[in-house]
């Protein structure tokens, strides 16, 4: 893409109006941080949200009058506003400070939301956080048991449990497809080769994309990466490095780079996000636009993206080890990127089977005593899509109505998971974060069928998923209508615990396939 720099004369045009002081968790983030005073930076920086995807001319005189620059993408309805941290706290009118957090890393924050300046308010809409940290977290239990029925789900169990028994029977194994895992650790291949051989699939090699993440000790990738395989041994199967993304202060820039960058090497994969890059009341849904627009596009080339719900139950917003104290109301929110409405959100479940892997029911996942389980809820940031805008939910009965999350589930219990090998120990997988890939391995067999039978890669798959639930011509969910999260409580139909529910495949794609060849219900 071509860059435009700020090459216009100077017109620093008028103040801003008065900003507005932080609460929730941003406050929370910053009062357990130490404040070291003014920041004395140079690469501050915050996110606006523009009218159009017009040339942001005005933007740029306005900037480079009070000393700073913007950096914009031709066709984006965004751009950034960067410079040292005294040159954006004066032409936004807020204190900009640096802070030590409890983890001794040093970021620049305001505790006030700036506003737009009189002077570009015709072309600005919004704006983002001036926050240079974003806390990570990765959608997984702390612990994964060595001691559960049966040592786990083979990978004939679970294709079983989710109906999807009979397509792999018939050949549809993901050949052809690419499933695409976000990481930030890395893989040890031994444990990759050992887990192939106990469970008798084809070899798992990934091919990596951004280099191997230097850490290796998490068993987050190790186990997406084998969740996904078992699935579907024969897709393709690539890691993409997202350590990068923590680095330098412009989180969710290098997350739409990520993206982009996925996409232009592997068009119409399917995506599967183990990881968080903050709550959705850290940041506005100005700082999200350059992860939906990278989004959107890997959409439009045929991509499905899923992402875990978090493993907090429904507190997503709990600071953990960046600050701390006990619940409350502040705590209740989502995942940021989870939250976004061109994401599929994957909530958690306790799966129960007989010995042959047959499915015989489900709950939501939440263990109480370790503050764990799957979340979900009302977005902060988002309206609510035309495809969820038919769903009636007590918690979001206002007129104003917002994106919901989760949107489907499976299981997550680590007493019910997959059976995996990491550092040469067999373990059971756990979390959302299993969830996902779950979801992810499913709909490469699904592409693969879908496109075998005159149809195509389901892509945008959140419209389709709503479609299929409001009537069909077979039962392509299994609804979870028993149990809760730390929040909400699971219902008949769609709830903010595991949304639509979890996949009955074999139905399901003979719904998508339905659907896009205009086969009404009956």
């Amino acid at each position: 893409m071509l860059l435009a720099t700020t090459v216009l004369a100077p017109d620093p045009g008028q103040r801003p109006e008065a900003s507005s002081t932080i609460g929730g968790p941003y406050a929370a983030l910053l009062a357990s941080a130490v404040d070291l005073g003014p920041s004395r930076r140079a690469d501050a920086r915050l996110t606006v949200a523009l009218r159009d995807s017009a040339h942001p001319s005005a933007l740029m005189r306005w900037a480079d009058g009070v000393g700073l620059g913007v950096r914009w993408h031709p066709g984006e309805d965004w751009a950034i506003v960067e410079g040292s941290a005294d040159a954006v706290a004066d032409a936004f009118d807020v204190p900009v400070h640096d802070y030590r957090g409890r983890r001794d890393e040093v970021f620049y924050a305001s505790p006030s939301q700036p506003a737009v300046p009189e002077a570009v308010r015709d072309g600005v809409t919004d704006l983002g956080r001036i926050l240079g940290f974003t806390p990570h977290r990765e959608a997984r239990p702390g612990t994964f048991p060595l001691d559960v029925p049966r040592q786990g789900l083979t990978p004939t169990n679970l294709l079983t449990a989710y109906n999807a028994d009979g397509l792999a029977a018939r050949g549809f194994t993901g050949k052809g497809q690419t499933i695409v895992v976000y990481a930030f650790h890395g893989f040890d291949q031994k444990d990759l080769d050992d887990f192939t051989t106990m469970s008798g699939l084809p070899p798992l090699e990934p091919v990596l994309l951004g280099g191997m993440p230097d850490d290796t000790n998490g068993a987050e990738t190790v186990m997406d990466l084998q969740v996904a395989h078992a699935i579907a041994p024969d897709a393709r199967k690539v890691v993409v490095n997202a350590r990068p993304t923590l680095e330098g202060g412009r989180t969710y820039e290098r997350i739409a780079e990520m993206f982009d960058e996925a996409d232009r090497e592997y068009p119409g994969a399917v995506w599967s996000l183990s990881i968080g890059w903050g709550c959705d009341a850290l940041i506005t849904a100005t700082d999200l636009k350059p992860v939906q627009s990278a989004l959107e596009r890997a959409q439009s080339h045929g991509t499905a993206a899923f992402t875990a719900s978090g493993d907090t139950a429904g507190l997503e917003c709990k600071g953990g080890p960046n600050w701390s104290a006990p619940p409350g109301p502040d705590d209740v929110g989502l995942d940021a990127v989870a939250s976004l409405p061109a994401m599929t959100s994957v909530g958690g479940t306790t799966l129960s089977t007989d010995a042959a892997g047959q499915w015989q029911a489900e709950q939501a996942w939440f263990d109480s005593p370790l503050s764990q389980g799957t979340s979900g809820g009302v977005s902060k940031l988002f309206p609510r899509p035309a495809w969820q805008r038919g769903l009636d939910v007590e918690r979001d009965s206002g007129k104003r109505k917002r994106r919901l999350t989760p949107d489907v589930s499976a299981a997550a219990d680590p007493f019910t998971g997959v059976k995996i090998r990491f550092d040469g120990q067999d373990l059971v997988g756990a979390g959302t974060s299993q969830a996902a890939p779950i979801w992810a391995g499913l709909t490469a067999l699904m592409n693969q069928y879908l496109i075998a039978n005159g149809g195509r890669a389901v892509g945008a798959i959140n419209p389709m998923l709503y479609r299929v639930a409001s009537g069909a011509n077979a039962p392509g969910f299994r609804d979870v209508d028993l149990g809760a999260n730390a929040v909400d409580l699971t219902g008949p139909g769609y709830d903010l615990v595991t949304g639509l529910g979890s996949p009955n495949v074999e139905a399901l794609v003979d719904d998508f396939l339905d659907v896009q060849r205009g086969v009404a219900p009956r």
